[in-house]
């Protein structure tokens, strides 16, 4: 995910002008009864890329790597909310006196891999693109838009066939679906503006370009195309998805080094989501599997309606409202309170209100949860009133609250946390999923302070053990508890 200024925050800046997107765009009839399958993989599963440092770090480094992880991206995407209008006349400044990149210029089943062995990102998936399909690992984020890969466009020279991460670059000249998109085009100059697209255009049929800056010194500097990218279907099969937008980024620097890209799962036209679940029914779901699980769990992020491809019926999910376009490319939920072991803690409205600065997303790519300042408060005092036997750790694990010495703990100790919906639904957490692990013998309440006025989150950890639908077309998300297996 990526926001933009010159040298912008982590992660993106939303659209400035939503792109409505109609039920009808998405094909009740859709081409295919079977859903496109992506298989994800947990950081420590036996798939993962055997030379990655993520194996040698200890829990604490690696909780601490999350949290640095996680605390950026959620202070972009409660920043980006309250900059649109300066954001505009930003991009519009840096588009003057921009860089410019190069001036020659049913359903599929898909491995997904843990991001955090990359060093960024918490998922990442394999992903065909190209015809002959090419083959990439890449960051899947729920808030992001654009699908980009590195890539090597009029590749000349001995130098085509190496790469700086290890792994593959996308070979464009090898693929007879490629095609790019003329700068003059108003697909280039209005539709992806808002994508960071440039306005250098040498010559009409230039290659758009774009631009994605980052505040740790990271980049992202290529070319807009469409391509086609080939899933596996849940019955054994192949499909092709036609005129994908994906980004052909020539040179990256910074936390992309060590990835092949990333694939846009934001709810925004042109993001992968919305192709896929155009050809796929209009829905799409996933299931992740509980953090500590063994090395060969996978968990599933599944496109359109196949039964097949899920672990848990239908008939057993609970549904309430998704709040589409409302914070940006999020998924966002409304919320109406938190209860505690029963008792309803009377967080003030305005918290989960989406129109008022507040609201609650759901976020693959953060991994704790996120509470702004009026709900985190009663939450972490019921819950630290539950643990008051127990003597606080020593340890340093700011910005988590309250860390203590697990010695004798039990699960039934703590009082059940759930999330309530506006429409009457409700969401209890596994108590393994805010009381997490931290070090030996040490465990803490995986839930982090956020600044008011600001976004809440509800990170991957929270979500566990429980099966996900969004459903686009009706705008209502679906949830119950699974093995996802």
């Amino acid at each position: 995910m990526v926001t933009r200024t010159r040298k912008g925050d982590l992660f993106l800046l939303p659209f400035l002008l939503y792109v409505a997107i109609s039920s009808a765009k998405f094909s009740q009839g859709h081409e295919h009864s079977f859903g496109t399958k992506f298989e994800l993989i947990h950081r420590h599963s036996l798939k993962r890329n055997q030379n990655n440092v993520m194996q040698h770090m200890t829990r604490l480094e690696h909780i601490k790597l999350l949290l640095h992880r996680d605390i950026t991206r959620q202070r972009a995407i409660s920043q980006r909310r309250g900059l649109k209008h300066a954001s505009a006349v930003i991009r519009r400044q840096v588009r003057a006196n921009t860089r410019v990149t190069n001036d020659r210029n049913a359903s599929g089943k898909l491995p997904m891999h843990s991001g955090a062995d990359y060093g960024i990102g918490e998922y990442f998936v394999s992903f065909k693109v190209g015809t002959p399909a090419q083959r990439f690992m890449l960051i899947a984020d729920t808030g992001s838009d654009l699908t980009w890969m590195k890539c090597r466009y009029k590749c000349q020279g001995a130098t085509c066939n190496q790469t700086s991460s290890g792994r593959g670059d996308f070979h464009p000249d090898r693929s007879s679906s490629f095609r790019t998109i003329p700068c003059s085009s108003r697909m280039c100059k209005i539709e992806l503006a808002n994508l960071f697209s440039l306005a250098h255009c040498p010559s009409p049929l230039s290659p758009c370009a774009y631009d994605f800056s980052y505040s740790d010194g990271s980049e992202a500097l290529g070319l807009f195309a469409q391509e086609t990218v080939t899933i596996r279907l849940t019955n054994g099969r192949t499909a092709r998805l036609n005129n994908v937008l994906v980004g052909c980024t020539e040179s990256s620097h910074g936390t992309f080094e060590t990835a092949d890209g990333v694939i846009g799962l934001g709810y925004r036209n042109y993001s992968f989501t919305l192709k896929a679940a155009e050809k796929f029914g209009g829905k799409f779901s996933y299931c992740l599997v509980d953090h500590l699980s063994p090395k060969n769990v996978s968990s599933y992020l599944v496109f359109g309606n196949d039964k097949q491809a899920t672990a848990t019926p239908p008939d057993k999910m609970l549904y309430t409202e998704l709040l589409l376009g409302k914070i940006n490319s999020f998924y966002a939920v409304n919320i109406k309170d938190i209860s505690i072991g029963g008792t309803m803690l009377q967080i003030p409205p305005q918290v989960w209100n989406v129109n008022s600065q507040g609201g609650v997303i759901l976020d693959s790519g953060s991994s704790l949860t996120f509470l702004t300042q009026p709900a985190y408060q009663p939450v972490m005092a019921a819950l630290k009133h539950s643990l008051s036997n127990f003597s606080k750790s020593k340890l340093d694990i700011e910005p988590m609250d309250y860390c203590f010495n697990s010695t004798g703990f039990n699960e039934s100790m703590v009082p059940k946390l759930e999330f309530h919906f506006a429409d009457g639904a409700t969401f209890e957490a596994p108590v393994k999923s805010y009381v997490i692990d931290a070090a030996e013998e040490v465990k803490c309440l995986g839930i982090v302070s956020a600044s008011w006025p600001g976004t809440s989150i509800i990170g991957n950890i929270m979500q566990q053990n429980h099966i996900w639908e969004f459903d686009l077309i009706n705008k209502r998300l679906g949830f119950a508890r699974s093995s996802c297996t």
